[in-house]
């Protein structure tokens, strides 16, 4: 995956990933800290790893997979992915 040292999308929604954790964190070491709201940052945690997952999956293809293939569908492709998110989740 040397192609990904270079995405600056992927290692911005890693940096944010980064901010959430960080503020889990600091909410557990909180007494007055509401579970809701920590369950609720976790959630949101939850949903961009997929995200990433989800973008990390897409240039995979793109990169290795599909490289160089003439004949692929780009509409196919899109349906796939969507179909990976969903049962991602």
């Amino acid at each position: 995956m040397s192609h990904l040292h270079q995405d600056k999308k992927i290692f911005n929604r890693i940096k944010r990933i980064q901010g959430q954790v960080a503020s889990v964190e600091k909410s557990l070491l909180t007494p007055e800290s509401s579970c809701l709201d920590v369950l609720q940052q976790v959630a949101a945690i939850k949903g961009a790893v997929n995200g990433l997952m989800q973008q990390l999956l897409e240039q995979h293809l793109r990169e290795h997979v599909l490289k160089g293939e003439q004949n692929f569908d780009e509409e196919e492709m899109q349906k796939y992915l969507l179909l990976l998110d969903r049962y991602s989740k």
